[in-house]
């Protein structure tokens, strides 16, 4: 029986005891003379090739001339996307201004007033 394979079922028995999994790491990982990230490395680790979940990888394919200019490609067009985003978001902002701008100059003057007359109070 290899550690991996002793601190997996170790756990796994204190679990199934009604112990908290970080407490089982724990406690194994006392009984064994071990630190508790190691026993947990050693219970995740043995767990994927028991259970047969992410043992290997599989390999990723080589990348061919095709697959590159597809990944080239797609990639401009995101850009030309981005672009055309980024000029209807600097437009939006354009005509926000715009409205602001003219909203100022048209109430400019009677604010003016208020605070002159606010002056003339003042002297």
């Amino acid at each position: 029986m290899t550690k991996a394979q002793e601190v997996y079922e170790q756990v796994n028995t204190l679990i199934e005891n009604g112990t908290s999994r970080t407490d089982a790491f724990k406690q194994v990982a006392a009984e064994l003379g071990i630190k508790p990230h190691s026993a947990r490395g050693s219970y995740y680790s043995y767990s994927r090739g028991a259970i047969g979940n992410g043992g290997s990888r599989p390999r990723r394919r080589e990348t061919t001339p095709a697959d590159a200019l597809a990944a080239a490609r797609a990639a401009l067009e995101r850009s030309l996307v981005a672009i055309d985003r980024e000029v209807e978001a600097a437009q939006a902002r354009a005509v926000e201004a715009q409205a602001e701008c003219e909203a100022l100059q048209a109430s400019a003057a009677e604010r003016k007033g208020v605070i002159s007359e606010r002056l003339e109070t003042l002297r």
